[in-house]
């Protein structure tokens, strides 16, 4: 085998890889975006944000993702890709994660935004339970409670 000949062989073998790190890449923000597509469907019905049961398995694909962004920003990875079909397939799911996440974001937003809603209503509704029945007053000094003095007709 040549030099040309190994250097040749040594560039298919790097484009093959680069493609297989790729295609796993594609796995993964598909695997990823279907999970907050999912989540965002639950969103949508009213479930608190607490409530849902996609957030550990989101959490981990994201920081999968998170780390292989990392990797090739820090150049310790690279994701050349030779072949433009494939390129374009990354990039158009590139940008469906980042549509369902910025959807996401803006659900979970609304979803904690009800949720404190909802818990200041408990809060008042306590308040208010607690004002009703306590023997003091907003000054803190024990408040004159109404007294009913009725007269009796009968004397």
């Amino acid at each position: 085998m040549t030099a040309a000949q190994a250097k040749s062989q040594a560039t298919r073998t790097n484009a093959a890889n680069g493609d297989i790190r790729i295609k796993s890449l594609i796995t993964l923000i598909d695997t990823l975006t279907a999970l907050v597509a999912e989540e965002n469907a639950e969103l949508a019905m009213g479930l608190p944000a607490s409530r849902l049961k996609q957030v550990d398995e989101k959490n981990q694909l994201a920081e999968m993702f998170e780390r292989t962004v990392a990797e090739c920003a820090g150049g310790t990875t690279s994701l050349n890709v030779h072949d433009r079909i494939l390129r374009e397939q990354l990039m158009e799911r590139i940008l469906k994660l980042r549509t369902a996440m910025d959807e996401n974001l803006v659900r979970l937003r609304a979803a904690i935004e009800a949720s404190n809603r909802r818990i200041e209503a408990v809060m008042q509704a306590i308040r208010e339970q607690i004002a009703a029945v306590s023997p003091y007053g907003a000054s803190g000094r024990l408040a004159a409670r109404a007294v009913s003095s009725g007269t009796s007709r009968s004397a």
